[in-house]
């Protein structure tokens, strides 16, 4: 039976890319067979599920996507699934498990979802006598004597504080969310235990099998894949339709997205602290779509705008990254899941760069040296500083360029010639930017705007030493008086807290006392925007002031 179900997956694996002609007859009559034959172990039962999420994501026909979506409902329920689930923990697969040491924010989120499933995974915890120290701050004073005397160990007294109907892991992050501090403080202190934790199965907890955004229109894939890479002109010419999805969608797609990520034992902080008033959908055309996340107020970057996004190819998520933007250009991330490599990679990278010269008014991109290899060995592996580089995007470090030349010479006089993994490593050591219009130097990744920070640290220091909080007060009050504002009743509380993180550096930016009427009251509405539902207004305000932009050019510039 297995050597049949085997004999049916390679024959599949082999076609599973093809498209046109009797192909999707093809891949039909080869997914009838495998619902009725086993799989021989757990590696080949995840190349069939990975098989099948490409399939919906990628389907022929409408008979084709309808027997995937039946398959991969029952997936679970499959026998050589239930007989392997041990060793298919971590892949994602409905019906196993997910260990994994979630940061903070994720991990509140699951023991708020799916509490009930998600446990600590004592063999692998080797921080509890942290726990331990804080047993009394999460416990009534009245539980101090016990907790005093008894020397029981922490697995057990955590068992002993429990509710009868709460797991251990839910219990310690019900508390620590009780404890008295500064949420940013809680959110430290839990990613210093460094908790270990598994959410074992349930009929909705993430699983890459019911990975989905329902509310698209399936566009099926008739002809081969297009892998050409795009061009800059391309890449400035076409448009996007943006939708803008009202709370109760974007709430969707933020769960979906955070769901993405849990699946594959991975964290996004765009995702973690999306807000649902903030999702945009980017329709590419062809089944492809681009969900731009936004960040909730307090989580949001000081000068920068972030987003996360989420790459749906028929509201299948094939890929993720961060988008983020200030003076006219952008930094990105951008990650295709191993199951959609094979697919349009190149393709699906020209449209998120196009959604940064669109949205983010990018005419230069830059990509940092992780996504390119530095410490991180999967990039090495898959030579993306080459591919980034077919795209167009160049380095600006001269140590760099020189072997970039080295290597390009080697390549002209032996085309078979494949950079080494050390070579690679060297390539990876500084930014490659992409130069959509005239390079300059005012950009993310070469203007150093952490010296704005100490600029106005040194400034902070001197005047107030510890008293931030004084500092705070005072300064608002000055920006206040220098930007002509009468009130803060009319702002929001995140705009008020937008105010409070602005004034210090308002009152530092050089210049400012000499600004027109208009531009103070621009940068006003500008520091609101910050502290509004979407942050992208705020960028879009701030590339239109040109007075800010030239004063933290000065700031940053200015030796500390």
């Amino acid at each position: 039976m297995t050597t049949k179900g085997s004999r049916a997956l390679r024959q599949l694996l082999r076609c599973v890319n093809d498209f046109g002609g009797s192909s999707g007859q093809r891949k039909l009559d080869l997914l009838h067979t495998l619902t009725r034959y086993r799989l021989s172990g757990a590696n080949e039962i995840l190349r069939f599920h990975e098989a099948l999420c490409f399939l919906r994501a990628y389907p022929d026909d409408a008979i084709l996507l309808g027997q995937v979506e039946v398959m991969l409902s029952a997936f679970a329920d499959r026998g050589d699934v239930r007989r392997h689930r041990n060793a298919l923990a971590n892949t994602g697969v409905a019906g196993t498990s997910i260990h994994f040491r979630f940061f903070a924010a994720s991990a509140h989120w699951l023991a708020r979802r799916w509490g009930e499933n998600l446990v600590i995974d004592w063999v692998e915890f080797e921080n509890t006598s942290q726990v331990e120290t804080w047993l009394s701050s999460l416990a009534l004073f009245c539980e101090t004597p016990g907790l005093d005397e008894f020397g029981f160990e922490l697995s057990e007294w955590l068992d002993r504080l429990k509710g009868p109907d709460e797991t251990d892991a839910e219990f310690l992050l019900r508390r620590i969310e009780r404890l008295r501090m500064h949420p940013q403080a809680r959110e430290i202190l839990l990613d210093e235990w460094d908790l270990p934790l598994c959410l074992s199965p349930g009929p909705d907890t993430p699983a890459r099998t019911r990975e989905k955004h329902n509310n698209v229109k399936i566009t099926y894939q008739t002809q081969p894949l297009v892998r050409a890479r795009p061009t800059r002109t391309q890449i400035k010419r076409r448009g996007v339709t943006q939708r803008v999805l009202d709370a109760r969608e974007g709430h969707q797609i933020v769960e979906l997205a955070r769901c993405t990520m849990a699946t594959r034992s991975r964290d996004l902080d765009a995702f973690a602290y999306g807000s649902r008033h903030d999702v945009a959908m980017l329709d590419c055309g062809d089944g492809l779509a681009i969900a731009c996340i936004g960040v909730v107020p307090e989580r949001r970057l000081f000068l920068e705008t972030m987003y996360g996004y989420l790459v749906l190819r028929n509201g299948v998520p094939v890929g993720y990254g961060t988008v983020t933007g200030l003076f006219q250009s952008a930094e990105i991330t951008f990650t295709i899941f191993d199951t959609f490599r094979s697919g349009e990679a190149s393709i699906i990278l020209g449209w998120v760069l196009t959604v940064a010269w669109r949205l983010f008014e990018a005419d230069t991109i830059t990509v940092t040296p992780y996504q390119i290899g530095q410490n991180n060995e999967d990039a090495v592996r898959s030579g993306a500083w080459w591919f980034y580089y077919k795209l167009g995007f160049r380095p600006r470090e001269p140590q760099t360029r020189r072997i970039m030349r080295g290597e390009l010479r080697r390549m002209k006089s032996k085309p078979t010639h494949r950079s080494s993994h050390a070579t690679l490593r060297r390539l990876a050591e500084s930014n490659v930017f992409l130069n959509l219009d005239e390079s300059r130097d005012d950009v993310l990744g070469v203007l150093p705007l952490a010296n704005i920070g100490l600029h106005v640290s040194r400034f902070l220091a001197d005047q107030f030493g510890a008293d931030r909080e004084r500092a705070t007060r005072t300064c608002s009050i000055e920006a206040r008086k220098l930007l002509g504002v009468r009130s803060h009743a009319r702002f929001s509380p995140s705009e008020r807290r937008a105010w409070n993180h602005w004034a210090p550096l308002v009152i530092n930016l050089p210049n400012v006392t000499r600004w027109h009427a208009a531009h103070k009251r621009s940068l006003v509405a500008l520091i609101r925007a910050k502290g509004s539902l979407r942050e992208l207004t705020y960028l879009q305000r701030f590339n239109g002031h040109r007075p800010l932009q030239s004063a933290l050019r000065d700031l940053a510039e200015r030796d500390i």
